[in-house]
């Protein structure tokens, strides 16, 4: 066994992001304007979608276009925001906070879950096949897609069909059981330290993400996560069934072919914690005892998101549904029959998909031109920053670039060279520095440079 590979702790594909949920439009100079537009390349999941909706003003239409790098990314985000979308009625908001936070961070999730997973597969397909020219749901946006993104989506969606059932049917495809999936990314990452690996996981809770702010991340929970993939266990129950959303295919070499590998190629070092679960505006959930955090991570993202939803239910003008009632409501036979267009349907507010490689011909489609009011940039995106990205950047439009401070297996130096790369970058492309607010080593801001 090998001394390990450290730079495979992030993965190959961003499944969560590494940097918390932003309100878009409160970060950097604030612009309000009746129309917003707001360009997300790889962000990885609907966390800066939710809290930028959640921050909006009354009378204010945001229009959100999303970039990834996978369509199995894709697939995930429409997921994700299936679940958010789920009425009160079918759904109470303290189960949906549950069940989206499975599926948003565990590796294996409970049997009931699974099955809500498999509907809103099968939904999710039917949306994306059917609706050629005009989106069936306003935030389930694929009709920009390309004709073989679209097949691909629908794949994607039957393949997690597939897992589901073949769980308990000896026919289709042997399923690929995440437990085993997620040792063998443990065991690759660690080396010889395999063996130690308890001691590798305190490590790198205590003397990195602890060090960076990160206090609220228990280390039984991390402890968990790290060794098993589950982030959030919020409800008795066994958590069995594997997660097809957290599965995608990797292409290795071997004796000179190409081979396609599925498995689990996600983060295995920062965690799920990250985008819901270190910041909240509630300080009572941050106090200490004894020099410790008397609340978790898990429990400020189920307080976030929570939040986020009820927010949500709100300003869209749900029925004033109690929990218990929703709770009685939400029966198997009523989640089958929740389709795309049962969803609540925000009025003004749109999320649409763009093509994988539509960064650079965005430019040259005059709708495009000075269009996008905020554009935000992930860690693993930071590449495609280029001066194509001024010419569909409004005047005074925000540029947000997520940094790698969170990356854990990149030390103070290398964090330190990146950020400075980034500020390169977007110099290069006729943005600077917006130094009016305050520092944050999470986030770089910039602003069109004046001429």
């Amino acid at each position: 066994m090998s001394a390990g590979r450290a730079s495979e702790g992030a993965g190959c594909i961003t499944w969560w992001g590494f940097s918390p949920a932003r309100d878009l439009l409160s970060t950097g100079p604030v612009k309000r304007g009746r129309d917003v537009n707001v360009l997300l390349v790889g962000s990885g999941d609907t966390r800066h979608i939710l809290k930028t909706i959640s921050g909006l003003q009354d009378k204010e239409r945001l229009h959100v276009w999303v970039i990834e790098s996978s369509m199995e990314v894709v697939a995930r985000q429409l997921l994700l925001l299936y679940l958010a979308l789920m009425p009160k009625e079918s759904m109470g908001d303290n189960e949906k906070t549950e069940v989206f936070l499975e599926v948003f961070g565990n590796g294996e999730i409970r049997s009931q879950t699974g099955e809500t997973l498999r509907h809103a597969a099968s939904h999710l397909s039917l949306s994306v096949t059917e609706t050629l020219e005009t989106a069936a749901h306003s935030c389930l946006n694929t009709t920009l897609l390309k004709f073989k993104e679209r097949d691909e989506l629908a794949r994607i969606f039957k393949l997690w069909n597939q897992t589901q059932s073949s769980s308990s049917s000896s026919q289709s495809v042997a399923p690929i059981l995440m437990s085993k999936a997620w040792d063998y990314r443990v065991r690759q990452h660690l080396g010889t330290r395999y063996d130690s690996k308890i001691g590798c996981f305190d490590w790198d809770l205590k003397m990195k993400l602890h060090e960076k702010g990160c206090g609220v991340i228990s280390k039984q929970q991390y402890a968990r996560w790290r060794e098993r993939g589950l982030a959030f266990e919020m409800r008795e129950g066994v958590y069995q069934i594997t997660n097809p959303s957290l599965l995608s295919s990797r292409v290795f070499s071997q004796k000179g072919n190409k081979v396609a590998v599925r498995g689990y190629w996600g983060d295995i070092v920062s965690s799920p914690y990250l985008s819901f679960g270190i910041e909240t505006d509630d300080k009572g959930m941050l106090k200490t005892q004894n020099g410790r955090h008397i609340k978790t991570a898990q429990d400020i993202s189920f307080a976030n998101l929570q939040e986020l939803f009820h927010s949500m239910s709100s300003r869209w003008g749900c029925p004033n549904t109690s929990q218990s009632d929703a709770e009685q409501l939400s029966s198997e036979s009523e989640r089958k029959s929740v389709t795309v267009n049962d969803l609540m349907h925000p009025s003004g507010i749109s999320v649409t998909f763009l093509p994988l490689d539509s960064l650079d011909k965005l430019p040259e489609k005059p709708k495009y031109s000075h269009f996008f009011n905020s554009i935000y940039f992930s860690f693993s995106c930071v590449q495609k920053l280029g001066p194509m990205v001024r010419k569909i950047a409004a005047p005074d439009a925000v540029l947000v670039v997520e940094l790698a401070k969170y990356i854990l297996d990149v030390n103070k130096q290398q964090q330190e060279g990146f950020a400075e790369k980034v500020v390169s970058m977007a110099l290069e492309a006729e943005f600077e520095l917006w130094h009016e607010g305050k520092s944050d080593d999470v986030h770089a801001v910039f602003i069109p440079k004046r001429n």
